[in-house]
């Protein structure tokens, strides 16, 4: 087993994958709440 370095790791996959995640929480979140507001308007 190879020794832990502080700082060496390759980060880059992680936050790629995290701003991926972040994309689609937000865009998730958007439609909901269009879906939410149509519904609110054209139900009622």
């Amino acid at each position: 087993m190879s020794d832990h370095k502080h700082g060496e790791m390759d980060t880059k996959t992680h936050e790629k994958t995290f701003d991926a995640f972040m994309q689609w929480t937000t865009w998730s979140v958007v439609a909901i709440l269009v879906l939410i507001v149509g519904m609110a308007i054209f139900i009622s």
